[in-house]
């Protein structure tokens, strides 16, 4: 989707891998369709009895990116499809179904010429974003729906500042002016995700927007699929740098109504001035350099006396001369060469009926996807999760037992409780009017990232009433002990554990270090008090350890010298032999003389190794 050919390798080399913590504490327009449509297949495939995949990869995928990944998401919807990608729409169908493109419906046109109201999109998509967009705002985030192609409102939103950042894979999104644009992302997974930015595209490649607006004219996009026959992603950019951005739309359509002299005269340079008429002085047909055959056979030219020869050298295949007459001709014609590569592509062009269209440039353009007035702006505002209603629709839509989706709730409210925190500071609220913030566990490491495992107490009572089934406890302690990482296919966050301390109960929640900090200083304080003072004792005790053991094994008189390694394993051979009486005389009644070593060693074959010999003596 997007723009036609290898438009996105051509990006590929200015993106920029980014972490979990991109995102945090930034506002982020998605467009639903795409993420729908891109993440549907893979559930379907993995999981085909799936209900209703388009909600569960909606809730969960929501709940992950504004708890796990700290943004604040903005959801944009497609509105009524376009003339032009519907009839683009209709003829991919036809192509991948195999049928004949020439029977495509020719568009109906009214009697002022313009092409009639399209029909609506696919009524089951519709359907599927219309509940999508119910869940959206029982959850509390923003959704905007565009007046035609969610991408372009969300580059609307990204240009204008009013987000940070947009996430979708269509690269028409470049063309509508978005600033950043994060193609794929993956909440649960450990692997980087792609960022561009317009920045570092416009200084890695020289083009701005306008041109590449005419790369997408040449290489045909969602709304052209054709473009022009002969202009590939390469051929492309190759053309279009030969304008600079304010002059290139206006030279296409110059170009389109069969104007090619202006371009002869933008290509001409000083190099062009010499013609075919000027002769190159003779050059030898022996050595290849200026002069006559016959005046070398006499004298050896000036070249060839300064490569050391006396007589001239007959020329190899691969001759080029390096005089100044040459090297002019060559420069000539290789501006020729370019000027007639011009001239044939503009001939291409100018042969492409209704080329370029007027109405895709000022689609591109046009700063008016979105239903709200550039005075008051779009209305952004997250909201409180409304928590029962949400029960009542995914128990309706999903199966799931309400329990279940309280504990699938319990990261979404903790951050929205947190961030309450961070700027309200009060400390009588509690967590989903339950539970209250109790102390912080430990550092816990997930997907690279350090969070604090915080422990969450219900308010009033000494035990946390929260219902577990046996598998679930098993998965909890599991997940406690840090020893294995969700995989999980289906983009399902990190469920909240049980914890039992002397009989109490507490909730564990994984909550952003930063975020934490902001909320409960004080308690972090503490939290970082203790933590040091028990990495002092566990460093003390280990010291300690080291100590009585060196004591142990040191022996009683020491010469400061170094040993070497034949001393030391004599040395070691000595301490060792007492503990190995004692214990042979426990059980024996009867000590070893200091011969029995000596007999030892001499049973010991001494054509074995040396490090095989070491081991059977002191081993």
């Amino acid at each position: 989707m997007g723009v036609g050919g290898n438009f996105w390798d051509l990006l590929k080399p200015y993106a920029h891998n980014e972490g979990v913590d991109f995102l945090r504490d930034k506002r982020v327009a998605v467009d639903l369709s795409f993420w729908l449509v891109q993440h549907e297949a893979a559930i379907r495939s993995r999981s085909p009895r799936a209900r209703n995949p388009h909600l569960r990869t909606t809730f969960f995928r929501t709940v992950a990116l504004f708890s796990k990944m700290g943004a604040y998401p903005v959801f944009v919807v497609d509105g009524a499809p376009s003339p032009l990608k519907a009839q683009a729409r209709i003829e991919r169908f036809f192509r991948m179904s195999g049928l004949d493109p020439t029977a495509l419906p020719k568009p109906v046109e009214d009697e002022e010429g313009e092409a009639s109201p399209v029909k609506q999109r696919n009524q089951a998509f519709t359907r599927c974003v219309r509940e999508c967009m119910e869940l959206l705002r029982l959850l509390g985030m923003p959704v905007l729906e565009a007046r035609s192609e969610a991408e372009a409102l969300c580059a609307q939103l990204n240009s204008e500042g009013h987000v940070d950042a947009c996430i979708t894979a269509d690269s028409d999104a470049f063309l509508f002016g978005a600033t950043c644009v994060i193609k794929r992302l993956r909440s649960n997974s450990k692997e980087p995700f792609e960022c561009y930015n317009v920045s570092d595209i416009e200084a890695g490649l020289g083009l701005g927007r306008k041109q590449l607006i005419a790369i997408a004219l040449l290489v045909g996009s969602d709304h052209n699929l054709h473009g022009v026959p002969g202009f590939g992603v390469d051929t492309a950019v190759r053309f279009v740098r030969l304008f600079t951005e304010d002059e290139i739309l206006n030279r296409l359509l110059e170009i389109g109504k069969g104007d090619i002299d202006l371009v002869n005269g933008i290509t001409k340079s000083p190099s062009s001035s010499m013609g075919s008429g000027n002769v190159r002085s003779p050059h030898c047909s022996n050595c290849g350099h200026p002069g006559s055959k016959s005046a070398h056979l006499k004298i050896a030219c000036e070249y060839c006396v300064t490569n050391g020869s006396r007589n001239c050298m007959k020329k190899s295949s691969s001759f080029k001369c390096t005089c100044s007459s040459c090297a002019e001709e060559r420069k000539f014609k290789e501006h020729q060469r370019h000027e007639n590569w011009q001239i044939k592509m503009c001939k291409i062009i100018s042969a492409e009926p209704k080329f370029p269209n007027n109405e895709i440039i000022e689609l591109f353009l046009a700063n008016n996807h979105g239903y709200y007035s550039e005075k008051d702006g779009p209305s952004l505002s997250w909201d409180k999760p409304k928590v029962e209603d949400l029960i009542d629709f995914l128990t309706y839509y999903q199966h799931w037992e309400p329990s279940y989706i309280r504990q699938r709730m319990i990261p979404m409210l903790s951050t929205v409780y947190l961030r309450e925190m961070v700027s309200t500071q009060n400390e009588s609220s509690l967590l989903n009017d339950q539970y209250k913030f109790h102390s912080i566990l430990r550092v816990k490491i997930r997907h690279g990232h350090p969070y604090y495992l915080v422990k969450w107490k219900r308010a009033g009572i000494n035990t946390v009433i929260h219902s577990v089934s046996t598998e679930q406890t098993e998965v909890d302690q599991t997940q406690l002990s840090g020893s294995i990482e969700s995989t999980n296919p289906l983009d399902e966050p990190d469920v909240p554990t049980i914890l039992v301390d002397n009989g109490c109960w507490f909730l564990l929640t994984d909550e952003n270090i930063n975020l934490v900090q902001a909320a409960f200083p004080k308690e972090v304080d503490s939290f970082m008090e203790e933590k040091g003072s028990e990495e002092f004792r566990s460093k003390q005790s280990k010291y300690m350890y080291k100590a009585g053991m060196s004591d142990k094994l040191a022996p009683s008189k020491s010469t400061g010298v170094q040993l070497s390694i034949t001393e030391f394993y004599r040395s070691e051979k000595v301490l060792a032999q007492p503990a190995l009486g004692d214990d042979s005389e426990k059980k024996s009644g009867k000590g070893k003389s200091p011969g029995d070593h000596r007999r030892k060693s001499d049973n010991v074959d001494k054509n074995l190794p040396k490090s095989v010999r070491r081991r059977l003596l002191f081993d």
